[in-house]
């Protein structure tokens, strides 16, 4: 049997292109879309992710810029700048890059910004719509494994699925889309973990795995079904054995293990993480539309 590859780029083209459609349609006097990314600093290991967002924010039209705390900044000055974001009516979408440092506590910081310009879906406004089945923002990457099952046409849909991590970022709001009613799924949802005594006997049954633990190889033919379909959503760096002193990006499949083995299977890189980048972008462009029309609900 051999194994497909799910690749993600075909999809973000898709969303890319309906992304820059809507904002390039919005007619004239309209402002497009803007974008701010806060983050620590030009020594930011986000520096990579920053460059990314610039070029897919300029690919569909959106406004984009990075703000670095300054040097010496405390979780007061960064509560005080993400309010005053929250107020800008120019800003329709924020970015705080994360995990900080202590004594930084992201939620606390996120939670300064209303759900609509929290794009990336993680404040605990947005969290808890998801759980209440009404959201209006879910993290980028849930919603790119989602696009992934949903593009391919894997069975999920009613299906028993299992998702292999448990952070609220990516594994608990990917199972709640599964289960819920919004995306229209109802799948059957197990939650396993990198502390699941029996993976194999929890991914026993499914015909498709989301893994999002971060942890290389962990998904082999020894546990995943034969012929299951296995989204990789997990992203390490580990040295690289053709170069020394290099590293190499890897997921959790061991993709050499599960190939002739799983049905198919998205590479690292290549298959989740251009699909999440345009789903920021769409997130930026719902937040947009949502604000703008209350700006015009206001005026009159």
């Amino acid at each position: 049997m051999a194994t497909a590859r799910l690749f993600g780029k075909p999809i973000a083209d898709a969303l890319n292109a309906e992304s820059r459609a809507t904002v390039t349609g919005a007619g004239p006097g309209i402002p497009p879309p803007s974008l701010v990314s806060v983050h620590r600093g030009v020594d930011s290991p986000f520096r990579f992710y920053l460059r990314r967002q610039e070029r897919a924010a300029a690919a569909v039209g959106l406004r984009f810029r990075d703000e670095a705390l300054a040097p010496g900044a405390g979780p007061s000055d960064l509560l005080a700048r993400l309010s005053e974001l929250d107020r800008d009516p120019s800003v329709h979408a924020v970015l705080l890059e994360h995990p900080l440092p202590a004594p930084f506590d992201f939620y606390r910081a996120v939670g300064a910004l209303r759900p609509e310009k929290d794009v990336d879906g993680v404040g605990t406004q947005n969290l808890g719509r998801l759980v209440a089945q009404r959201p209006i923002h879910a993290p980028a990457v849930a919603r790119a494994a989602l696009a992934i099952a949903r593009h391919y046409g894997l069975p999920v849909e009613g299906e028993r699925v299992v998702v292999v991590g448990r952070s609220e970022t990516v594994g608990l709001p990917l199972s709640l889309l599964l289960a819920g009613k919004a995306e229209g799924i109802h799948a059957t949802v197990t939650v396993a973990h990198s502390r699941t005594k029996d993976l194999r006997a929890a991914l026993a049954g499914s015909r498709t795995i989301f893994s999002c633990v971060g942890h290389p190889g962990l998904l082999t033919r020894a546990v995943v079904p034969e012929g299951a379909h296995v989204i990789d959503v997990g992203l390490s760096s580990v040295p690289d054995p053709a170069q020394p002193g290099r590293s190499i990006a890897v997921g959790d499949a061991d993709a050499a293990s599960l190939d002739g083995w799983a049905g198919s299977l998205t590479p690292v890189p290549g298959g989740v993480g251009p699909v999440t980048v345009a789903e920021l972008m769409a997130s930026c462009v719902r937040a947009w539309q949502l604000l703008t029309a209350r700006e015009a609900t206001e005026a009159r």
